[in-house]
């Protein structure tokens, strides 16, 4: 009892003595193993596996290094802060590993960013903490007399959870005269005692033989358990039962149903009676799992399934049959009866996704690791043979790793989020058995934006046209942009390209909105001094880097009437427009008295004049031409008319709010030789005029003409740039008939302009104080005529 009592304080020593680490590591494999005893405390470390693999410690934390588990309760854990393995709780190797020589624990570590994956293996050795048991305290044997020396009696072996040298290594039977101990071992099943008879036994000298049988360990020191055998010595039943074969063996499918026939036994005996009668059972030495799953008809020797039966579990059972007989001490014979499992293929494939990014560019190259799957199957041979496959018509695709039965979810072609920003990936494990089985496993995997488009505008080049006389600082068009990104990447600001140069020098006078590309004028537009002017506009996302894009915006001035007509003749000599003609009394009708001239600085409409009389003395007398200003008179003069007529001409223009001036003329009537002096006058300074008008006539054509040209030019090259399919061309057509205008037709998109203004005739004189404005015609009855040009 003294020597009881020590053993667990020995044992604990010995526990806190034995703790230790020790790594292997293997560069094949590129996997670690530590070996640690059980039963030690938690938070002890087994090993530095930053160290041993020579990860950054800095990096652990952030890269969320840990141990991957299924286990609620994990054994190990790993330290982020210094990658050390420690002890989660107390390991108990026989609960951990029960019937298992050499107990691995395999842990898998993950890295993130990159992904890495580590394998770890930890032994747990044994320590000798438990202590052999029978099942029995006391065990009874009844052994006829007549046995002769050599007999064996199998008895149940002790058990000891512990593995390894801690088991049951030897017995030891108490010292006697009739009986000795051998030993048979079996392997996974331990060592199992066998009672030998070694001399005659006797019943009349001795009847009962008390035993010590003692089991021992192989500690140091050994523990130890017993049990007492009592040996009843019975009287003659000389014929043991004798099997009919001398090996049994037979297959069995596993998961076959209950009370299904696996075997049946057969054995006989020479005795007769009661001695000769046979009766089947399992050996004593049976572990309890075998018969669970077994069960043995006692009068047949048939043996029947009573449990389910997993392959996955044990392929092989060895069972001990024995036959005894019915005598008063009965005779017994042992028989093994071996049963292999054949397995089926009832385990569909597992898939596990160790680790997974949600998230994945659109510019991340083909072979980008999105996740790592493993999969496993519980079945053998083919039935485990697990083949993984992908949904179709995926840019991803599945590569095999160098482990066996793990495979890596990689982008097989680039990714474009603006065609599919999201996939849903149907994973397919289906084993190689007969029928085959299989599991899907479906994964989220979402394409996150990249700044790789530009934004783009709806319309390329932009055309707009603006009223002159527009409020300063109010809101003449806008442009618009968009770009396919998301987020901030689609995120637009506007500005407007201000580079400095002459031809860019308006854009000081425009504001755009960065946020809604509203342009603004901050001044008034002019159409007579300012027709059409472009820039461009430059649209910038927000993306880093950022990506822009520009547009050119033609902008066309259209005019207003905004400008009243202007008398260039009469003038009086103090700016008004009054003025004397004198006519000789004798004239006859149709004579041209005077012209009337004026000049409106706008076009179209806008600028062409008409002339009426507003005021006359004698309607009988003058008539003026509506559209040349021309006075002409109705008849002759005769005595009664008067001496002197006053007459007010109206000039207005064609606008919409037409615009007006008015000129006042007198006509003096003078006798013949009076008018031909004052005629004599007029011509010589007439002569001078018409030199003057003749020179500045020439330049006036010429630079309209080239001015005319490169407007043409301007307008179909900015036409023919446009990316759409405008079908405006400028066609010049004659607008109204008979008289002195013309027009020009364009059109933009299914918009259509028509720019209206006088038409020139060859042979034109340009009026001395018009500006150049204002071209006389030369008329057919020896008059002249004048109209407006812009």
């Amino acid at each position: 009892m003294e020597q009881r009592r020590e053993n667990p304080r020995t044992a604990r020593g010995h526990l806190f003595g034995c703790v230790f680490a020790v790594f292997l590591w293997s560069v094949a494999s590129a996997q670690i193993r530590y070996s640690i005893s059980e039963e030690v405390n938690e938070g002890t470390v087994v090993g530095n596996i930053a160290k041993d693999l020579g990860l950054d410690k800095s990096t652990l934390s952030d890269r969320k290094y840990r141990v991957v588990s299924s286990n609620a309760d994990p054994l190990f854990h790993v330290n982020q802060n210094d990658g050390i393995l420690y002890v989660s709780r107390k390991i108990d190797r026989e609960e951990v590993c029960p019937q298992s020589s050499t107990c691995l624990i395999h842990l898998k570590t993950v890295l993130e960013n990159p992904l890495e994956v580590h394998y770890v293996e930890v032994e747990v050795l044994d320590i000798n903490d438990h202590s052999p048991t029978f099942p029995e305290k006391d065990k009874r044997l009844e052994i006829s007399e007549s046995v002769l020396p050599g007999a064996r009696f199998q008895l149940k072996p002790a058990r000891d959870p512990d593995s390894g040298t801690f088991s049951v290594q030897r017995y030891k039977l108490s010292q006697n005269d009739h009986f000795r101990l051998e030993i048979k071992d079996k392997g996974d099943d331990g060592k199992i005692p066998i009672l030998v008879v070694q001399k005659s036994l006797d019943r009349e000298t001795a009847g009962i033989h008390s035993l010590l049988l003692t089991a021992l360990d192989g500690g140091k020191p050994p523990k130890s358990g017993e049990m007492n055998i009592i040996v009843n010595v019975l009287d003659i039943n000389d014929n043991a039962p004798v099997f009919s074969k001398d090996v049994y063996s037979v297959m069995l499918y596993e998961n076959a149903p209950f009370g299904t026939t696996v075997i049946q036994v057969n054995a006989t005996d020479l005795d007769e009676g009661s001695n000769g009668e046979v009766v089947y059972s399992f050996s004593n030495s049976m572990h309890q799992n075998i018969l669970n799953l077994f069960n043995i008809n006692p009068s047949t020797g048939e043996i029947t399934v009573k449990d389910l039966i997993d392959y996955e579990e044990k392929d092989k059972y060895e069972i001990e049959i024995e036959a005894s007989d019915k005598g008063f001490a009965p005779l017994t014979r042992e028989k093994s009866v071996i049963i292999k499992i054949v397995d089926v293929n009832d385990n569909a494939p597992e898939i596990e996704v160790t680790s997974f990014s949600n998230f994945i560019p659109e510019d991340s190259r083909p072979g980008t690791t999105v996740a790592l799957i493993s999969v496993n199957d519980l079945d053998s041979g083919l039935n485990g043979k697990v083949i993984c496959s992908l949904s179709e018509d995926v840019p991803f695709t599945l590569s095999p790793s160098l482990k066996d039965k793990m495979y890596s979810l990689v982008t097989k072609s680039p990714l474009d989020r603006e065609k599919q920003s999201h996939y849903e990936l149907t994973i397919t494990a289906k084993d190689a058995g007969q029928p085959p089985l299989s599991s899907e496993k479906t994964i989220s995997v979402v394409v996150s934006d990249v700044n790789d488009n530009s934004p783009e505008f709806s319309l390329s080049p932009y055309t707009f046209y603006v009223t002159e006389g527009n409020n300063p600082g109010a809101s003449v068009f806008s442009v618009k942009a968009f770009d396919r990104d998301e987020s901030d990447n689609a995120l637009i600001s506007y500005h407007i390209l201000r580079d400095g140069s002459q031809e860019n020098k308006l854009t000081s006078f425009l504001n755009i909105n960065s946020e809604n590309g509203d342009i603004l004028a901050l001044k008034s537009f002019d159409f007579e001094t300012l027709k059409t002017f472009q820039f461009q506009v430059v649209a910038s996302d927000s993306g880093t880097p950022s990506l822009s894009s520009n547009v050119t915006v033609n902008v066309f001035i259209l005019d207003q009437n905004d400008n009243a007509p202007v008398i260039l003749y009469p003038v009086s000599s103090n700016g008004s427009a009054e003025g004397v003609e004198e006519i000789p009394r004798n004239v006859n009708a149709g004579h041209l008295v005077t012209k009337v001239r004026a000049y409106d600085a706008d076009i179209g409409y806008n600028g062409w004049l008409l002339f009426s009389l507003q005021e006359v003395t004698d309607h009988s007398l003058f008539a003026l031409d509506r559209y040349t200003g021309q006075i002409r008179t109705l008849r002759s003069f005769t005595e009664t008319d008067e001496a002197e007529h006053k007459l007010l001409i109206l000039v207005k223009d064609n606008g919409n709010v037409s615009l007006s001036a008015t000129a006042t003329v007198i006509v003096k009537l003078v006798e013949p030789k009076e008018a031909f002096a004052a005629s004599d006058v007029k011509s010589a300074a007439k002569d001078d005029e018409e030199n003057n008008v003749t020179f500045y006539l020439m330049i006036t054509l010429g630079s309209v003409s080239v001015l005319f040209l490169i407007s043409i030019i301007v307008l179909i090259a900015m036409q023919c740039s446009k990316t759409t399919d405008y079908t405006s061309k400028y066609l010049q057509e004659t607008n109204y008939d008979g008289t002195l205008c013309h027009s020009i037709q364009y059109r933009s998109g299914d918009k259509r302009y028509m720019l209206v203004g006088p038409r020139m005739s060859i042979g034109s004189t340009i009026v001395p104080g018009s500006n150049a404005n204002t071209l006389v015609l030369p008329d057919r009855r020896r008059t002249s005529a004048e109209v407006r040009f812009i």
